[in-house]
């Protein structure tokens, strides 16, 4: 087992992604990937694997932090399970397909994404630019079209389901809170389709590195998730307590950090 420093330093990740999990309805992986990057190329792993591990390690985690988060959000009424239940089915097909396909591609160009993908994503919060709120109702097709965009990019990323769902369902004309609750309920999926997808095809390639399951590292993900679902619960219930400007220059300040440390990582 890994020693007891890196044990807790993995226990004050979850505590931290877990709170930002619950309060921005993102699974936590944005927060996980460059610093889990970074944390196990200090354990001594290689660069090639300790990104590949970094996403599938989040995914994982992400299964935990996202199952206290849907809790916490629906006792306050804001999931909306039939647009959850619409994108479902795009989101699991795309996400085990793309965490397939990342395991063949050169980590330094899912980190490049990655950086870029935050780094838009700040961008976009900054400016508060947004689409013009659109006239149509929201209908499956649009749902399941929506879905397999975002479980790629999240698979490819371990992040992003949070917030493409949250512009998504704004640009369907929801408020900011019951679109935070749904993109939680969202998450779940994409942490289980994306992680299938990364253990499967990590399982030959780390088959005789200790504590690995595919390209899941295990005392990481088991550490991170106990603490992440406690913090969770509190994250969901400031939500609903804070203003919505600042959730979105939180959002906004989050994804830029992120980028710049994944670009320090990649460097």
């Amino acid at each position: 087992m890994p020693d007891i420093e890196w044990i807790v330093l993995y226990m004050a990740l979850g505590a931290i992604t877990g709170f930002m999990a619950g309060l921005l309805g993102l699974g936590g992986g944005g927060m996980l990937v460059p610093l889990l990057a970074s944390i196990f190329t200090m354990q001594g792993m290689s660069a090639d694997t300790a990104v590949h591990l970094a996403l599938g390690t989040s995914l994982a985690c992400m299964i935990t932090s996202s199952t206290a988060s849907i809790h916490a959000h629906a006792s306050q009424g804001a999931i909306m399970w039939r647009a959850a239940g619409g994108m479902i089915p795009g989101i699991a097909a795309g996400a085990l397909l793309a965490a397939h396909a990342a395991a063949k591609l050169n980590p330094a160009h899912i980190a490049s994404f990655f950086a870029l993908f935050m780094a838009l994503i700040a961008l976009q919060m900054f400016v508060n630019w947004q689409p013009e709120p659109s006239k149509q109702p929201i209908t499956l097709r649009g749902l399941l079209t929506a879905g397999i965009g975002i479980g790629s990019v999240s698979a490819l990323t371990a992040a992003g389901g949070g917030f493409l769902t949250v512009a998504y369902l704004s640009y369907k004309n929801s408020d900011i809170k019951t679109a935070i609750g749904t993109s939680a309920a969202i998450g779940f999926p994409i942490a289980i389709a994306g992680t299938a997808g990364y253990v499967i095809s990590g399982w030959s390639i780390t088959s005789s590195d200790p504590y690995t399951l595919g390209f899941v590292y295990i005392p990481a993900f088991l550490a991170i998730s106990i603490a992440s679902a406690v913090s969770a619960h509190y994250g969901a219930r400031c939500t609903h307590r804070l203003p919505e400007a600042f959730l979105k220059k939180a959002l906004a300040i989050i994804s830029l950090l992120l980028s710049i440390k994944m670009l320090v990582t990649l460097i």
